[in-house]
């Protein structure tokens, strides 16, 4: 299975959406949107703001190796 990199985040505060590549070596806690500067923090049991927000799960997730493990 091919790993997706890109995922569109969705701004739960707002609505705005931004395409962004995920990082494959460590997980994102934290999202700032470019529009109402909310930032974002997953969801009670993601590991994520990709998981919670974005199009696609992270790196991790997608290859089945849990959140954030080496």
């Amino acid at each position: 299975m091919e790993v997706i990199l890109k995922s569109t985040v969705t701004c739960p505060n707002c609505g705005h959406q931004k395409e962004e590549e995920m990082p494959t070596t460590a997980c994102q806690f934290f999202y700032d949107c470019e529009n109402c500067k909310e930032v974002l923090r997953p969801k009670e049991g993601d590991c994520c703001v990709y998981c919670s927000y974005g199009t696609v799960a992270c790196p991790p997730i997608q290859e089945n190796k849990g959140c954030c493990s080496n």
